[in-house]
Order: C-alpha cells, then structure tokens, then sequence
C-alpha cells in the first residue's frame, strides 16, 4: 500500500509540472496574435501595449520590467515604434537573454520592406518621423505573413523539439490568411482608386495595399496637433480630390477631423489599428475583417 501511494503521489508530481513552454513577450497585441498563432501550446504569449493605446507612448512601469524579466523572447515591432519606451524597459528588466542583439530579441520589421523612408537631415522640426520608414507595417495583410514566417524561424532556433509543431502552426496561419485576402480583396475592390484623408500615416500600408489614395492627413507634420492654416490646405486637397473617407485612429479625437469633413463632404471613420482596439477584434483576422466592413458600410 505505501509502495501504491508513492506511486501515486509521485506520479501525479509528474502529471501536474507543466511541459517547457517558452514565455513570449511583444511590444503590440497584432504581435501577440500572430505569436500565439505560431506558438500554439508551446508558448506563453504577453504583450505591453493594450490594441487601444497608442503605442507610441508608453508608460515605462516597473511591472512592465518584471514581466520582461521573466522573458525568453521579446518581439518588438521595430522602425523606431517604441523607441520612447522600450530601451528603458528592457535596461530595467535586468534580462540578458532579450536584450537587443541576442537570440531572445526580434525585430519583426526586419522581416518587411520598409515605405516612407525618409531622406534629408532628420530632426525635430519634421514632427515625430521614423528614419526607418512607416513602422505601421502590420496594417498590410501579407507583412503579416512575412512576420510570421520570422516568428516561426526565431521560434525553431530557440526550441528546436517543438519545430514541427511550429511548422504546422504556421502553415494553417498562411492558409487562413490566404482565404481571408482573397476574401477582403473582395469587398475592397470597388474602393480602388478612391481617395481619403488621415490623421496619423497609420493606414498607408493598407491603403497601398488596396489601391487607394491618401491626399493629405489631418496632423502637418506626423505627432503634430492640427492648426487652422493647414486644416485649410487638407480641406481644399481633399474637396478637390473628392475624398470619400477620413480615416481616424481609435485613440485620437475624431472631432478633430470634424472641419476637414464639413468643408470637403468625405465620411469620418474612427479605424481600429491593432487586434484589442475595439470591442470584437481578438485576432490578427478580426483586425482586417473589421476595417474592411467599416470601409465598406454605407
């Protein structure tokens, strides 16, 4: 009998310690979708930055770095995104295995190829611009592939046993996203070639992906507030052009954009982002199925 329950007790030791699942931490919730996609039940996926917030500023709170600290993988969207908030988090995690340079950091938009480069002396007086180029990347269905692909080679280097599982993983993600493209293909069709205003250069990747044309956006210099001279030179651009919407990011005031739309007659659409940004989007799918219905109702 005591021979019976050692047996038991020791076995049930066993069953209870969970198998080695690498724990993942992304900058945005798109790169925790698409991890956790890749990863499956070999991962533990979080993130720092909820699909609401902007996430070009950050908070950089202690409890941020003890997460970090615990990380075998930080995913990072790059381009400069996080650069106000991200060099101090991972400093304050204390953690050498993510650290820029290592094994256990990626840079996701080594995986695309970078618009809106830009040239010239790069200073303050351009607004808040990237020298990498646009960092909303995501935003374009097939970076989403290729940033899977990364995830999945960086995902085999650093737990080599789970491979397959990670192959199979990616598979199915591509095969999805190949159904979903050709579905939002679709139903952006009859927008190709229209045009429309932002407010950030947020959806540039998408429209370009679309065929539409962006004829000016509601800030003057990108992370500038708007001013009436240029609220003047927008409205005229976009009356001219006939723009059809202006689209608005879930985290800026779409009042903002109110006198571009009574002068030029384009609709104002407040555009999730990120997965998490509004109610119902709670994968990378959901993202695009969202914008696309909301681009396509009357």
């Amino acid at each position: 009998m005591i021979k019976l329950l050692k047996a038991l007790f020791f076995g049930s030791l066993v069953w209870a310690t969970p198998a080695f699942a690498l724990n993942i931490v992304t900058s945005t919730q798109d790169l925790a979708s698409i991890t956790e996609a890749i990863g499956g039940a070999d991962v533990t996926v979080t993130y720092i930055v909820r699909g609401d917030l902007d996430p070009h500023f950050v908070e950089a709170k202690p409890s941020y770095m003890v997460k970090l600290s615990k990380a075998d993988l930080y995913v990072a969207v790059g381009m400069d995104l996080e650069v106000g908030w991200l060099p101090s988090l991972l400093t304050g995690s204390r953690n050498p295995k993510i650290q820029p340079g290592t094994a256990g950091y990626l840079d996701a938009s080594r995986a695309i190829r970078p618009i809106e480069v830009p040239t010239g002396t790069i200073d303050r007086s351009r607004g808040d611009l990237h020298p990498a180029g646009n960092p909303h990347y995501w935003l374009a269905p097939e970076n989403g592939r290729l940033v899977a692909r990364a995830i999945e080679q960086k995902l085999e280097a650093l737990d080599p046993t789970h491979a397959a599982h990670f192959k199979a993983n990616l598979a199915a993600f591509e095969a999805k996203l190949n159904t979903k493209i050709a579905e939002w293909k679709t139903k952006m069709a009859p927008l190709n070639g229209a045009s429309v205003v932002g407010y950030h250069s947020t959806f540039d990747y998408f429209l370009g992906a679309y065929g539409l044309k962006i004829v000016g956006f509601v800030e003057p210099k990108p992370g500038i507030a708007p001013t009436p001279s240029h609220t003047l030179e927008v409205s005229a651009a976009a009356k001219a052009a006939k723009a059809k919407f202006i689209l608005v990011e879930q985290f800026h005031d779409p009042r903002d954009a109110g006198p571009v739309a009574r002068a030029s007659g384009a609709k104002v659409l407040t555009v999730p982002t990120a997965v998490g940004a509004m109610d119902g989007i709670n994968d990378y799918f959901g993202l695009f199925d969202r914008i696309v219905t909301l681009m396509n109702t009357p």
